[in-house]
This record gives structure tokens, C-alpha cells and sequence, in this order.
């Protein structure tokens, strides 16, 4: 099979007719041989329906339904292990990613770039905390991590079969995948797209919160800069206090009256036991990562595969 597109959904039935609709001649003129997984955790409207409507008219749609909802992340990773195309494409169904950029992605594979990744050079319909977040955190993570992440690149992208071997092969539990690809690495190509406004509905996915998970992600999954920050905080804010021991020490022996008072201690107790609570937190985000790992639970789990044979 030359070509699979993994598309995880949940609740999506406006947008799904419309995205086959624009999807299915772009495939077309590419290849017949092809295949749409469409990855699902267990959606309360018709989703799961609508797809299998589909299905029945056109084999090549296939269907992951899973036994409860794993998220975004492991739906992606589930559809690249369950597919066989020679290159594979994440997109969503919302006609943010366009599908007729995947014409442009395959064309780029062709000439032999493993990895094509859509850039976003604007994004319509997103509320500015979003952005703010967006930009800041790949700025923090290409400062830090220890893989370098392109600004501007979501999980829409395509994958030859040798990247997707591989990311599946990393088995790790976070599922994010900007960063395994690009601890993976291989030849990548950037695509500049404006990313257009969602068909229809409104996202299922938590504008500021996500984000920031998302970000801390690849913070604390892709680099150990925020323990050694840590650490260095501690040896400024140890200095600190000697400076001011010494301070002390030196307006005392002077015989001079020291000015701060009570006000000074609240300030910087709080301040020590500020910077103490952000040390901790950031031990509690390694420590719970490091969990996640070893318990080594499955990733997901499907409780439906329709089109997948024996699999």
C-alpha cells in the first residue's frame, strides 16, 4: 500500500462527510492505493456511525474504536501502528490541516524527504492565549530540549515507513509527537500553509490547558534543563542570602540601625518558600513521568478494528 492517512476523531460527525468529500479526489489523482483510518476514542454522538456509513460504501475508510478515551496523542500513535502505507499522513478531520496540501506532502516524500511538516504561517480562528502559548512554548523547548522541534508544526505531517517504524518502536507513554519525530530524525522538509478556521463545531481539545500540557511535554520529556535550572536558583538564592548575612553583619558592627523590618522577612520567606514549591513541582513533573514509564501500561486499547484483516 503506497499511502495511509491516520485521522483521530471524537465527535465528529458534522465534519467527517465534509472531509471525505474533499479528501477522496485528492487521493485519487495520487493513488489508488490507499487507506483512511480513522482512530476514535468512544465519541457520544454519531461518529462511530457516520464512519462505518461511509466504510460501507468504500472499503479503503477503516475504523480504530478504543475501549475508552486515550486522547488525541495515543489515537494518532494507535492509527501509525495499525497502518501500511509506504508513507503515512496525521491530519484532523476539522479542515484546519487542508487536504489539499497533501498532494504538496507526497510530492515531497517522492523527491525523498522522510519527514514532510506542514508550517503554520498564520492561524485563522484561534484566540490569541492560544498563540501566545504556542510561540512561547517553542521558544522555551528549542532553547532547552535536547532535539530541536520546528516552530509553528502541530502533528500534521507526513511520515515515510521508516520514521513510522521507528516512532512506534520509542514505546513512550507521553505520545508526543513532534518530539519523537524529531528524536527519530531522518530527512525533513518544511511546507509553509496558512492554517485555515475549523468546517464546523468547536474543538474538543482544551485551548489553554492542552497547550500547556503539550508544552510541558516537551519540556520535561525532551530535556533535564529544568532541573538544572533548579538547582541554580538554589545556588543564587543561597548566595543571596549570604550577601544579606553579610550585610547584616556589616551595618551591626557599624552600629548603624537597620532599616527592614518584618515586612523584609514576610517577603523573603515567601519568596524562598515560592522558589521551593517550583523546585518540588518541577521533581513531581520528572517523578510522574519516570511512573508513567515503568508501570508500562498499553498505550491504548481497541476495543473495535474494522479493515484491519487479522490484525
Amino acid at each position: 500500500m503506497l499511502l495511509s492517512l491516520v485521522v483521530p476523531v471524537y465527535r465528529e460527525e458534522k465534519n467527517i462527510p465534509e472531509f471525505i468529500r474533499r479528501i477522496g479526489p485528492i487521493l485519487g489523482a495520487i493513488t489508488e492505493d490507499y487507506e483512511i483510518i480513522f482512530s476514535m476514542d468512544p465519541s457520544p454522538d454519531r461518529t462511530e456511525e457516520v464512519i462505518l456509513e461511509h466504510r460501507a460504501r468504500d472499503p479503503r475508510i477503516k475504523l480504530l474504536k478504543f475501549s475508552r478515551r486515550f486522547g488525541q496523542p495515543m489515537a494518532s500513535l494507535a492509527g501509525m501502528e495499525y497502518s501500511r502505507g509506504e508513507a503515512v499522513i496525521v491530519m484532523d478531520v476539522d479542515m484546519q490541516d487542508p487536504p489539499e496540501l497533501v498532494a504538496e506532502m507526497v510530492a515531497k516524500w517522492r523527491e525523498g524527504y522522510d519527514v514532510v511538516l506542514p508550517q503554520r504561517t498564520r492561524r485563522t480562528g484561534e484566540p490569541w492565549i492560544k498563540k501566545l502559548v504556542a510561540e512561547t512554548g517553542y521558544k522555551v523547548i528549542n532553547k532547552i530540549a535536547d532535539v530541536r522541534i520546528p516552530r509553528n508544526t502541530g502533528d500534521f505531517r507526513l511520515m515515510a515507513r521508516r520514521v513510522v517504524n521507528e516512532v512506534v518502536r520509542l514505546k513512550e507513554s507521553h505520545g508526543f509527537l513532534r518530539g519523537m519525530v524529531a528524536v527519530v530524525g531522518f530527512r525533513q522538509y518544511l511546507l509553509p500553509f496558512e492554517r485555515p478556521a475549523r468546517f464546523t463545531g468547536e474543538t474538543n481539545y482544551n485551548r489553554f490547558f492542552g497547550s500547556l500540557r503539550i508544552g510541558f511535554n516537551g519540556i520535561f520529556c525532551f530535556s533535564t534543563y529544568a532541573l538544572t535550572l533548579s538547582t541554580m536558583f538554589g545556588f543564587i538564592i543561597a548566595g543571596f542570602s549570604f550577601l544579606l548575612m553579610a550585610i547584616y553583619l556589616f551595618y551591626k558592627l557599624m552600629g548603624w540601625p537597620i532599616l527592614w523590618g518584618n515586612p523584609t522577612l514576610v517577603i523573603l520567606i515567601s519568596f524562598l518558600g515560592g522558589i521551593q514549591l517550583i523546585s518540588v513541582g518541577i521533581l513531581g513533573e520528572y517523578i510522574g513521568r519516570i511512573y508513567e514509564e515503568v508501570r508500562a501500561r498499553p498505550r491504548f486499547i481497541v476495543d473495535r478494528a474494522e479493515g484491519f484483516g487479522g490484525k
